[in-house]
């Protein structure tokens, strides 16, 4: 269901039992212009984790990143990477 509010396309309201959640797609970043976001998805879990580890999982400017990396990114590909992470073998600089 598209959003009515604004006439916006990109959001979407889904129920689901008692729980309303709304669903957007990641806003455009002109850092990454091209249609392919491999390197946007990864940025973005490097992003992700770089800002937990300096301010803490309970800052909120934070999940952003979180959003975009879990809209972006397969989850094969982030389920490795965290598993990396553990085995202190992951190869980027967080």
């Amino acid at each position: 269901m598209a959003d009515a509010d604004n006439g916006d396309n990109s959001a979407a309201c889904v129920e689901s039992g008692e729980e309303e959640y709304r669903m957007e797609t990641v806003p455009f970043d002109p850092r990454f212009p091209n249609m392919n976001q491999t390197k946007h998805c990864y940025v973005s879990f490097l992003d992700y984790h770089r800002c937990i580890k300096a301010r803490g999982e309970d800052y909120a400017p934070c999940q952003y990143f979180q959003r975009v990396f879990r809209s972006l990114c397969p989850n094969a590909w982030v389920a490795k990477w965290e598993e990396q992470i553990e085995a202190g073998t992951f190869a980027g600089k967080i």
